[in-house]
């Protein structure tokens, strides 16, 4: 398959850019564990595809982030990339083609750096004009080793530091990014939190999840918006306590389980509301 006809069919599946690294290039980024289990998906893995997909569906008050508020890209890019994998089946007869999105064990954002696919922000997150950095990505681990043309590796942002500037709890440096110190990652996090944690969490605006850094970067100021219905239909911008009273965990479920802030079910929310509130969580 040529890289005019890969192109059409990511353009046709809503990607807004896409790429190809060997996989060789991507060991070096990678743990033996998670070398181990690409291996076990995909012995002899030549390469991997990676994809680019927009979210941005303006900016509108609420206290989730843009990612989260329309349907869970779990759900949506699987089907979308096996589409492609079962083309690429037929045109490769006994090849695998394997669709990974945030379950894979492959470095996807690197995946994407390295096929020329966007700049790196300081945040780790990938920037692709002019969809910015409200982008998912997803990969194609295959054996088939494809020719196409590579690409040069992608160069980091402008690195103005608003990023770091912006982020609330001191989660990004100079130095690099801390993930124990990330409201997304708090927000996230089961259980009761240290009290250091839970005051940045009672203070931050958001109920789950962070934007702050994505939308003060220079590269978010005026984002194409997204073509992919599931995430401009039927957005949930908001939270309250209210939406979450009474619910079992199955009703929680069965209400919200199609978005991405459901996946830890409705205890850390109610606690993250609790602790905004000024009140005690146990």
């Amino acid at each position: 398959m040529t890289a005019a006809e890969l192109a059409g069919r990511f353009a046709g599946l809503g990607a807004a850019g896409w790429g190809y690294v060997p996989y060789a290039a991507l060991e070096q980024a990678m743990d033996s564990a998670a070398r181990q289990k690409a291996q076990a998906l995909c012995p002899g893995a030549a390469g991997v595809l990676v994809a680019a997909f927009p979210y941005f569906a303006g900016l509108r008050p609420g206290n989730l982030p843009l990612y989260a508020r329309g349907l869970d890209y779990h759900l949506e890019l699987p089907w979308r990339l096996d589409l492609l994998c079962a083309d690429l089946a037929r045109a490769y007869p006994g090849r695998m083609f394997h669709a990974g999105t945030d379950s894979s064990p492959l470095p996807e954002r690197e995946a994407a750096r390295q096929a020329g696919l966007g700049l790196m922000g300081r945040n780790g997150l990938i920037i692709l004009p002019p969809y910015g950095s409200w982008i998912f990505l997803g990969t194609i681990l295959t054996d088939q080793p494809l020719d196409l043309p590579r690409q040069a590796p992608s160069g980091p942002c402008m690195g103005c530091g608003r990023c770091i500037a912006a982020c609330p709890a001191g989660a990004l440096t100079e130095e690099g990014f801390a993930a124990e110190r990330c409201l997304s990652h708090l927000t996230q996090k089961k259980g009761e939190l240290p009290p250091e944690q839970a005051a940045a969490v009672a203070r931050h605006p958001y109920i789950w999840g962070c934007d702050l850094c994505q939308t003060v970067c220079p590269y978010n100021a005026r984002p194409a918006r997204t073509g992919i219905p599931a995430f401009f239909q039927g957005l949930i911008d908001r939270l309250t306590p209210g939406d979450l009273e009474s619910l079992t965990n199955r009703q929680f479920q069965q209400q919200y389980g199609q978005r991405a802030f459901a996946w830890r079910g409705p205890a850390v929310l109610r606690r993250n509301f609790a602790l905004q509130a000024g009140q005690k969580t146990e």
